[in-house]
């Protein structure tokens, strides 16, 4: 298949809320299938494309342990909630003609398979699509953090996070007029800046495994396939050098 891709593979990190419908229901069908076409966009420049899924649409563990349920135990539920979107998105996607695949942090035995690093790369390498599952496994870490994770595993070239603003600001575009739009920004710009890109738990895993993310808007159609043609969209995040993006060569 001839490529049109800046990457060989990507992680694309999918929250949660991009799943929900406009009328308030927590799973619509026309969000799911958005994705899916997209996914399927940019798979066909050739890049091999695995996704994290959130679960924020269905349940958020910080939120609903704040109500009075343990948070290990609310955690928990978000990570089953963050499987119900992945059976959603590989449903959408086989309409569309793809093979996905989903595998989960938690065993869910005859609904998705256990995540394995090995299997994973090898489902990749044949074309499929991956979606990745309950986070890690564990409580008290986001899904920005599985996604961090999971791309140094598969050693993903980039980690794409798709969001609903067109790239990271000094602040909440939405309440401050005057927010600026970063175009770059080192690791530390955003761990001295405390900007909201990901957790800091997550933007450490980058910056130490050299793991560039790519903050966009993922609701204009068409903006994966030029994340990963390398047009300058949203904001890059990575080295003070750009011309040294990507992982270490693999070995």
């Amino acid at each position: 298949m001839p490529r049109a891709s800046k990457y060989r593979r990507v992680l694309l990190k999918l929250s949660g809320e991009g799943f929900a419908a406009e009328d308030g229901q927590p799973l619509g069908a026309a969000e799911v299938r958005f994705f899916a076409k997209e996914i399927a966009a940019a798979h066909k420049t050739g890049v091999q494309v695995a996704v994290v899924v959130g679960g924020g649409n269905i349940v958020r563990g910080g939120q609903i342990s704040r109500a009075g349920i343990h948070r290990a135990q609310a955690d928990s539920m978000g990570m089953l909630a963050t499987v119900i979107n992945a059976l959603a998105l590989q449903d959408a996607l086989d309409r569309v003609g793809l093979d996905a695949r989903v595998q989960s942090a938690i065993e869910l035995r005859g609904i998705v398979e256990p995540f394995d690093r090995r299997r994973c790369v090898h489902h990749l390498d044949k074309g499929c699509i991956v979606i990745l599952a309950a986070g890690t496994g564990n409580p008290f870490f986001t899904t920005d953090t599985a996604a961090a994770l999971r791309a140094i595993e598969i050693e993903a070239d980039a980690l794409l996070k798709a969001t609903k603003v067109d790239g990271v600001y000094s602040a909440d575009p939405m309440k401050d007029p005057h927010a600026k739009k970063f175009d770059r920004l080192t690791y530390m710009d955003v761990l001295s800046r405390r900007l909201q890109v990901m957790d800091l738990t997550a933007i450490s895993l980058c910056m130490e495994n050299h793991l560039p993310v790519v903050v966009f808007n993922m609701a204009r159609p068409g903006n994966i396939q030029r994340v990963i043609r390398g047009e300058r969209i949203g904001t890059w995040v990575g080295l003070s050098d750009p011309e040294k993006v990507g992982r270490p060569p693999r070995r």
